[in-house]
């Protein structure tokens, strides 16, 4: 299906590119989120009549994430939580958890926003990212422990897991994003999905560049 982006999306392209992606990804989540358009004539009209309110919008938008930004961004958040002598609980901490401590801490996020690839299910110290905007996401911290008491030793440094390795829970990057979309299940002809391919490794070699 031929779509017009109505925002960044990474590796698909910028606000207003004319892509192909398959249907089902089209269908489920770029036009039910109001992130793209069938790509029409009547809706490449309407676009182009509304391109500069749509980009004026996104700087706003833009602009209102990146002040969030400095007040969330390297903040921590204790969960305290039953966990076994290994340190693995007895359930798990989920984004819908993450975005409601967020809540009470005065900052309003969907669970959406909270970039979690699995539950959480260990206690330690979790960098979770949250997307605020396309282009400006903040990371925070999740303490997960049985007690204040071990949240406080913690985050001094002290691991209470009794294994030798720290825990690291992975999460989708979308800052670069480069891991985001499988560009084969996104774009219906293959050359298209190599030269995304192509072009994100070329933005990441100018970043490593600057």
């Amino acid at each position: 299906m031929k779509i017009i982006l109505l925002e960044r999306i990474a590796r698909l392209g910028q606000m207003g590119d004319v892509v192909t992606v398959k249907d089902g990804f089209a269908r489920n989540f770029l036009l039910p989120q109001g992130k793209a358009l069938r790509a029409t004539e009547v809706n490449s009209a309407r676009f182009e009549e509304q391109r500069v309110e749509l980009e004026a919008r996104n700087l706003e938008r833009k602009s209102e994430a990146e002040a969030v930004k400095e007040k969330l961004d390297g903040t921590t958040y204790v969960s305290i939580r039953s966990a076994g002598q290994t340190g693995q609980l007895y359930g798990s901490v989920s984004t819908r958890d993450i975005a409601e401590m967020l809540e009470e801490a005065g900052f309003k996020v969907a669970r959406n926003q909270i970039n979690l690839l699995l539950p959480i299910k260990v206690i330690g110290l979790h960098e979770v990212q949250v997307i605020l905007h396309p282009e400006v996401n903040s990371n925070v911290v999740i303490n997960v422990a049985r007690s204040d008491d071990e949240a406080g030793r913690q985050a001094a440094g002290e691991d209470l897991t009794g294994r030798d390795t720290a825990y690291e829970h992975e999460v989708y990057d979308h800052g670069d994003e480069d891991d985001e979309v499988d560009l084969d299940e996104v774009f219906e002809n293959s050359d298209d999905a190599e030269e995304a391919e192509t072009a994100g490794q070329d933005e990441a070699s100018d970043e490593e560049s600057k």
